[in-house]
């Protein structure tokens, strides 16, 4: 028997096992850093912007550009250990103010949203790391307590304070992300004001302070929405580096089929049969969520089969 546990983890892309040892243990270790650094085993590939190189191989498969250290561009600080893999190579990402060039022309430049679905899970979790490591360091150089410039210490996870000796860690925003059903089995879809017209998707919304993720997804839907929520099941997660959240992906049942937007954050929203919605992706009148989000899983798992 399939559970949603189980569907989840073979379906949301950036969320399966990547097969990469984060070797937190080893960030402090410098000695142990410059040896893996040194190693002709270890890989190397760079982020910029949320973008790093990939290339497609001639059996049909998109990679990750890595390089050995020794070929990688020089960089002083911003050099970050991802982890191991199970033969024990290192990997590391640098992060440049550009992606370097390829000499064949055949790499692309792409992120997350591009290459989330193409990339193995190795290479998407490493991009995933990477990605979010980059975000948190270029928005957090300064010290939120006394304003001094921070350096980067254990191997790019923590931001220290010369001045106040204060240290700062990434952070990530923990965020509710639903699928709604009635007590007719029908699915609660909303549209964003500023989405193309047709698309529709589960709704959403951040976690507040001292909030449970039940008590997030009551709140978010009854703000969006107008919708009260009784039962609420978790799904699954999904790291989610745009900048820094972190999906929590969850089932919810209506009690109330009352609809009442809030013209704001969704602009429209519609209960949907599973003929209804079949009918609508046929027809055009409703285009499905798309690329690499936990939402089109939501949908699916409710839906029975793969979105068009």
């Amino acid at each position: 028997m399939t559970t949603r546990t189980d569907f989840a983890a073979d379906r949301i892309t950036l969320s399966g096992s990547s097969g990469i040892d984060r070797a937190a243990h080893h960030r402090l270790d410098e000695a142990w850093l410059s040896a893996a650094w040194s190693h002709p085993s270890t890989r190397v590939f760079v982020v910029s912007g949320g973008q790093a190189l990939i290339d497609d191989t001639p059996d049909g498969r998109t990679e990750l550009v890595m390089t050995p250290a020794f070929d990688a561009p020089p960089t002083e600080t911003h050099r970050y250990f991802l982890g191991q893999d199970e033969d024990g190579v290192a990997y590391f990402a640098l992060q440049k103010d550009s992606l370097p060039g390829r000499m064949d022309q055949s790499a692309r430049p792409a992120g997350l949203r591009e290459a989330g679905l193409l990339l193995s899970p190795r290479d998407a979790g490493l991009l995933v790391h990477a990605v979010a490591l980059e975000n948190w360091q270029r928005l957090h150089r300064f010290c939120s307590r006394c304003g001094e410039r921070t350096v980067i210490a254990a191997a790019g996870h923590i931001r220290r304070c010369p001045a106040c000796g204060a240290e700062h860690y990434p952070r990530t925003d923990p965020a509710v992300i639903m699928l709604v059903t009635d007590d007719q089995d029908r699915a609660l879809l909303g549209r964003q004001m500023h989405w193309p017209e047709g698309r529709f998707s589960t709704l959403a919304g951040f976690v507040e302070p001292g909030e449970s993720i039940e008590q997030a997804v009551r709140r978010e839907v009854a703000e969006e929405a107008g919708v009260v929520v009784g039962d609420v099941e978790y799904v699954a997660s999904q790291p989610w580096p745009f900048p820094s959240s972190l999906m929590l992906g969850f089932m919810a049942r209506a009690t109330s089929p009352e609809i009442q937007v809030d013209g704001e954050e969704i602009h429209e929203a519609r209960w949907f049969s599973r003929e209804d919605l079949r009918a609508a992706f046929a027809s055009g009148e409703v285009l499905p969520p798309t690329g690499i989000s936990i939402a089109a899983r939501l949908v699916e798992l409710w839906y029975g089969e793969p979105l068009p």
